[in-house]
């Protein structure tokens, strides 16, 4: 690396209620960081049934959803149903509509991260589609004390093999006490880390260490440098970085496209069933049939 990223702004990811009843900790998408290009929304997330995410949709990007513990359900009105446990991933493209739920399975509390990236114009209104990838099957490697999970993109000699429509890259690190990290970004990405465990020192060795749920946006360069000069405890965090994508952001709720026209359109097509909805008009996911609900 011929120039590291320095952290030019750090954020505490505060609990707050989202869904029903889940606890999430939002660190992109809140008012001081509304968007990152290409990110729109990074979710830390804490639930226990019968609280979740029930049915709702989603148009004009796409969802990230990594499991740390337990286990979460999904399904949608296309007829796609599983469940992703911990370490696994789904990559989810909400293309021009889908209308699913997420809810806890099982027993104990479930936690993940999910991160929504936006799509290119020319992607928003594609057909939706899944990536699913069981923990056995991420791509992983370790040296010198540094253990690295691909989810996207390639790090240490390793590479994923999720297709990524909006170029991503995303990194889990876990680096053994007195372990450093040397990991190359490309410098015309956007890029930032976000601390799940331990503590860390991003950027410059001369900073002082930041703890979990500590969202670090990383400044121009070509990668980024990361100790942890804990003598007992390991310290595991996110690399995340993205091509931009340079365009006009309009966005209501879980609907993301271009321009204020193109949402109320949006709006529209939910409300009447058009245009990638149809399908919404008789489903109700088998969670909110055993709830009852109407």
């Amino acid at each position: 690396m011929e120039k590291p990223r320095q952290v030019v702004r750090k954020f505490l990811a505060r609990p707050q209620h989202e869904g029903a009843g889940a606890v999430v900790r939002r660190s992109i998408g809140r008012f001081e960081l509304r968007y990152f290009d290409p990110f729109l929304v990074l979710d830390e997330f804490s639930v226990s049934a019968p609280a979740g995410f029930p049915d709702h949709p989603h148009r004009g990007f796409e969802t990230v959803t990594y499991m740390l513990e337990g286990a979460v359900t999904h399904e949608d009105f296309e007829g796609h149903r599983g469940t992703i446990k911990a370490g696994d991933v789904q990559w989810m493209t909400a293309g021009r509509g889908i209308v699913h739920s997420e809810m806890p399975a099982g027993p104990g509390t479930s936690r993940g991260l999910q991160l929504w990236v936006n799509l290119y114009s020319g992607n928003k209104m594609i057909e939706p589609g899944y990536q699913e990838i069981q923990s056995k099957d991420i791509a992983c490697t370790s040296a010198d004390g540094v253990t690295v999970r691909v989810i996207a993109g390639h790090a240490m000699g390793v590479r994923s093999p999720v297709c990524t429509r909006t170029p991503t890259m995303y990194l889990d690190f876990t680096v053994r006490p007195r372990g450093v990290v040397r990991q190359p970004v490309l410098a015309s990405w956007n890029a930032f880390a976000y601390v799940l465990e331990g503590e860390g020192v991003f950027g410059a060795e001369r900073c002082a260490p930041v703890g979990a749920h500590h969202l670090l946006l990383l400044g121009q360069g070509d990668g980024l440098e990361v100790w942890n000069k804990s003598d007992d405890r390991p310290l595991r965090f996110l690399l995340i970085g993205g091509e931009p994508i340079g365009e006009p952001v309009a966005q209501l709720g879980p609907f993301v496209m271009n321009t204020e026209e193109e949402i109320d359109m949006t709006v529209n097509d939910f409300e009447c069933y058009a245009n990638g909805f149809e399908k919404a008009r008789h489903w109700k996911s088998q969670a909110m049939v055993a709830l009852g609900v109407e």
